[in-house]
Formats: structure tokens, C-alpha cells, sequence
């Protein structure tokens, strides 16, 4: 049963409540739910959703990561929650909170190997996801991130019609094969009527470790046609380092870098988000 109440999109919905896909709990009260999305693998999705929820978490935010890319979990090692398993108190399923008081839940937070392939068919997948938003406790959040897994299958179907986003951030690379792939998911959100917030390109560059030069690896020209031509707007862009790809709680506390870098990404992001909403409000009240 819908819980209008509890829907972070509420104000900006337009749906009777009987016909809507969308079960809230009324035990989390979430402001607002933010899907990270990719057209295919590799692209550095989930290292952006960990970076993005700490960024959001150092400004002061109450924030949560739903895992929803089921068979290849990677947030609870970049949170550095690998070690630690979800309980379950009085028959309700309660996230693990990492050590910069995010909040986790994951596949990998639930069995015992990580190692263990989830060998699923798409139903029972589709299921888990929309399980860990319905009957996991999050309480109260300014934002939950979900890390989408890449592509356009049946988990980013469920989570566009199951779980009410108010945007998507997708994640690509500067390069012709990756922007035509990531196109399709571009088309796919436009069709579900979901917000993209903007782009993230990963992997753009590399500095220059003498005089600090940013090099562009690839035609950046083909970077900027594609943003165009999909009319997307670009949060920020990102080089190809170490730092980055492998990012852990260790290293990202104690370098002011990928801080450095992804702080304008994030206010950008909420500065996209604030202005999708505010246009939504002025349409409203026409």
C-alpha cells in the first residue's frame, strides 16, 4: 500500500494513491532518494555513490546507501562494512552504519562468504530491492542514494517504477562505445519520466605530476557533442588516479583530495536537484 505521507516525492507526484506502484514504510521518513546509474559496468559507478554519500555525510547530511546491484556488491567494501552483517531486531531488518555513520544495506551484509556468487533469476532479484527499500528500517534520512547496477535489465526497471527517485546521476567516461551505451539508460530514465540530475564523467583525465597539466585522454569534443545532443547537464568531471579507484575508508580520511574533488560535484549536484524541484513547484501552483 502507497504511503503518500512518507513519499519523498509527494509534492511533485501526480498519481491517485490507488494507482500507484510505490509502498512506503512508515517507519522511514526519507527526504530524498537519488538513483547512480551507468550504462555498463567498469565506469566507476559505485566508487562515485560512496564518494558522493561521504561528501554528503561531511556537510552535515543523514545519509543511506541502498546496495541494489545485487549480484556484484561493492558498496559494503568501499564503506569499509565488509566485516559486518545486518540484524535483524524484533522482525525488523536494520542497515549497518559505517564508521562515518552512513547508513548500508547490501546483499553482502546478509550472507555469510561474500565471495558466494547470487545465483537468482530476475524475479528474486527485483524482489530484494524493492525488499531493502520497503522493509529495511532507514528512519530517518535526508538522502539515500541507490547504487543502480549498470544497464537497463529488470533491478533499474524496479527501482524507476518501486521506489520513488527524485533524479539520477549517471556515470560515464569520455568515450564514443561508453556514451552510446549510456545513451540507452539516458532514454530509458527520460521514458520513465524520472529527473537526470546530470553527469559525472569518469576517467577524463590524467594530471600532469610535474607542472599539473590536465591531459585529456580522449576527444573531448565527443564528450561535450554527446552531453548536447541528450541535453544533460555535467556535475563535474574526474581524472584517472589511484586515489580513486582504491578508494577505502582509510585512504579518503586521511587525503583532502578526492574531498577536493568531489565537494563541487555534490554542490553542484544539489544545486541541479534544488533547481529540477523548484520548476516542478512553479509548474504545480500555474
Amino acid at each position: 500500500m502507497s504511503n503518500c505521507g512518507s513519499c519523498p516525492s509527494s509534492k511533485s507526484c501526480n498519481k491517485e494513491q490507488s494507482s500507484c506502484g510505490v509502498s512506503n514504510n512508515p517507519k522511514n521518513k526519507i527526504n530524498r532518494i537519488i538513483g547512480v546509474m551507468s550504462g555498463k559496468g567498469g565506469v566507476g559507478k559505485s566508487t562515485s555513490t560512496a564518494l558522493i554519500a561521504k561528501s554528503l555525510r561531511k556537510k552535515g547530511y543523514k545519509v543511506g546507501i541502498l546496495d541494489a546491484d545485487i549480484t556484484g556488491p561493492s558498496i559494503p567494501r568501499l564503506l569499509g562494512v565488509s566485516n559486518l552483517r545486518a540484524n535483524t531486531i524484533d522482525g525488523e531488518l536494520h542497515p549497518v552504519i559505517s564508521k562515518d555513520h552512513i547508513k548500508v544495506m547490501s546483499l553482502n551484509l546478509l550472507i555469510e562468504d561474500e565471495n558466494q556468487p547470487v545465483i537468482w533469476r530476475g524475479a528474486m532479484i527485483s524482489n530484494a530491492v524493492k525488499q531493502f527499500y520497503t522493509d529495511v528500517i532507514w528512519g530517518d534520512l535526508d538522502y539515500l542514494i541507490i547504487d543502480m547496477p549498470p544497464g537497463t535489465g529488470d533491478v533499474a526497471l524496479t527501482v524507476m517504477q518501486s521506489i520513488p527517485l527524485n533524479g539520477v546521476v549517471m556515470i560515464s567516461v569520455p568515450q564514443d562505445m561508453v556514451s552510446m551505451i549510456v545513451s540507452k539508460a539516458v532514454n530509458m530514465v527520460k521514458k520513465m519520466n524520472i529527473d537526470i540530475i546530470g553527469v559525472v564523467e569518469n576517467m577524463s583525465y590524467i594530471l600532469c605530476p610535474d607542472c599539473g597539466k590536465k591531459i585529456r585522454i580522449f576527444n573531448s569534443n565527443n564528450s561535450r557533442d554527446f552531453l548536447d545532443e541528450m541535453n544533460l547537464n555535467l556535475l563535474g568531471s574526474l581524472p584517472m588516479n589511484s586515489e580513486i579507484g582504491n578508494v577505502s575508508v582509510g585512504i579518503y580520511e586521511s587525503d583532502e583530495n578526492l574531498d577536493d574533488l568531489f565537494n563541487p560535484i555534490v554542490n553542484n549536484m544539489l544545486n541541479s536537484l534544488n533547481k529540477i524541484e523548484n520548476e516542478k513547484y512553479i509548474i504545480s501552483t500555474i
